[in-house]
């Protein structure tokens, strides 16, 4: 039987309060949302206990980065050069002083094993010497000058024969490279909306701030900053594995391009289920719709990514990050029937003054960096290995969560691993973002990186590097089979 809530305890987190709310004898309860049940963490009096010693070992362990992060705030805004760098769960953000390989060390001298790397930015391990090399290389014979250079042949070819689109372009964000697929997509087809999937992140793309309300509607996301227009304006939005919702958003006949990932990543792992993608494929075809597949983060699948794997064929597709090595870089594939249509209805001359562009696009710089980093990193070599070691880091999750007992699964997409607070794998976006438990998560955040873990910071997912060793995960498996027997025996 479940027991109501005895009391509260609050307390602040970077001009948040956070409510951490107790009950008798049980560490979980069960709450229905819609029409799915899921386990959630009910002791949160010792939550809210454990949280704050690992805030005081924080504090311990962290003085200079506590002085940096005060002398910051008078010059940045939250005291940080990019707002979501608040987000992690200390009292303020550890400050790096190096960074190399698998690991990177703190302002204070702590040592930690980095399995957020940059968010995938820096999938390939910190300053890869590959990667090291041709940027300086570079350095010494220009970094940009709005022309192309030998390197940004090379690295087409490379991308074409990875992921299969003929012809690339480049851009300096994955953003940006989204925003130009989005407007050659619409230009193409005449059409004005776009649909994305429910929970989705593309970068910064005004379409794409989009949820869906309880009766189906599309609306704005939570905290959508200065929308332009309302969102049901220019975009529907469908909830992923949902075939026939993805159907009757492209009935109206007025969807210029379907935006996604093959894996959901962002709102946790959400993997598709037999033959989604493919139908998913079919149906823009049938519509006349444009798909655009973003792989910034499935890359961590393989070399070619999940298009690859699955044999998938996008009109468009868009990738950056972890391909630049750490240098920020964008690109976009597309067949020659795209740059055909494309072709015929603009004028190169004026292109740039319709949202096309970018002055440091395709930089001899992020060039140079993108061809040494796929050719001598992201090597399919190098992805086995990584896939390896997530595979061995998914394993000793899953061992300690059963035998624990702790209600909680465990999802795997090539080089990461992500455990979510629910019994089994979610199907949706909206399914994954209900198995959150904020508390738990920044307690368990926090946790491991005073043990000398870094996590990604907006759920709960590791990502490997070609030089992450067997060692960094065996070490993580001990850590966090520790702190699952502790919260294991919060009853």
């Amino acid at each position: 039987m479940l027991r109501k809530t005895t009391r509260e305890t609050t307390f602040f987190k970077n001009s948040r309060v956070l409510k951490f709310a107790s009950v008798e004898n049980t560490p979980f309860f069960i709450e229905s949302v819609g029409g799915l049940c899921y386990l959630r963490f009910m002791d949160r009096a010792k939550l809210a206990a454990a949280f704050q010693r690992e805030m005081d070992r924080f504090l311990a362990r962290t003085p200079k980065s506590a002085k940096l992060f005060e002398d910051a705030k008078k010059v940045m805004p939250g005291g940080v050069p990019m707002s979501w760098m608040s987000k992690w769960p200390g009292a303020y953000p550890t400050f790096v002083a190096s960074a190399n390989g698998s690991r990177f060390t703190d302002v204070d001298g702590n040592e930690y094993i980095d399995l957020c790397l940059g968010d995938t930015g820096s999938m390939t391990g910190h300053s890869p010497k590959a990667t090291v090399d041709a940027i300086k290389a570079q350095l010494d014979n220009g970094i940009t000058a709005m022309l192309p250079t030998e390197n940004a042949l090379a690295v087409s070819q490379d991308l074409a024969n990875r992921f299969g689109l003929p012809l690339w372009q480049y851009t300096v964000s994955a953003t940006d490279a989204n925003r130009h697929v989005i407007r050659y997509s619409r230009l193409i087809t005449g059409r004005s909306k776009i649909v994305v999937i429910d929970r989705c992140y593309h970068g910064s793309v005004d379409e794409t701030f989009a949820t869906l309300d309880a009766a189906g509607n599309t609306i704005a996301r939570e905290g959508n900053i200065g929308a332009p227009v309302e969102l049901n304006e220019t975009t529907r939005v469908v909830e992923f594995n949902d075939l026939a919702g993805m159907e009757k958003a492209l009935a109206h006949g007025d969807v210029a391009a379907i935006l996604m990932e093959p894996a959901m990543t962002n709102v946790g792992i959400v993997l598709p289920e037999d033959g989604y993608l493919k139908g998913v494929e079919a149906l823009a075809k049938k519509h006349g719709t444009k798909l655009i597949i973003d792989e910034t983060h499935t890359i961590s699948a393989g070399a070619g990514g999940m298009t690859a794997q699955l044999g998938l064929k996008p009109d468009f597709f868009v990738i950056g990050k972890a391909i630049g090595g750490g240098i920020p870089t964008g690109t976009f594939g597309m067949t020659h029937e795209m740059a055909a249509e494309i072709a015929a209805k603009v004028d190169r001359e004026v292109v740039d003054t319709g949202g096309i562009g970018g002055t440091l696009a395709g930089n001899a710089l992020s060039l140079a960096s993108m061809r040494a980093t796929l050719t001598q990193v992201l090597t399919p070599a190098n992805f086995a290995h990584m896939a390896k070691v997530a595979d061995r880091w998914s394993d000793g999750v899953e061992s300690a969560i059963a035998d624990c007992k702790l209600p909680w699964h465990n999802n795997r997409l090539g080089a990461r691993g992500e455990y979510l607070f629910a019994p089994k794998a979610p199907r949706t976006g909206r399914e994954a973002a209900d198995a959150g438990d904020f508390e738990l998560e920044q307690y368990i955040h926090l946790r491991l990186l005073n043990d000398g873990f870094l996590l990604t910071p907006f759920h709960n997912m590791a990502l490997m590097s070609p030089v992450t060793t067997e060692a960094d995960v065996d070490a993580h498996t001990a850590a966090f089979r520790t702190m699952c027997e502790e919260i294991a025996s919060w009853s």
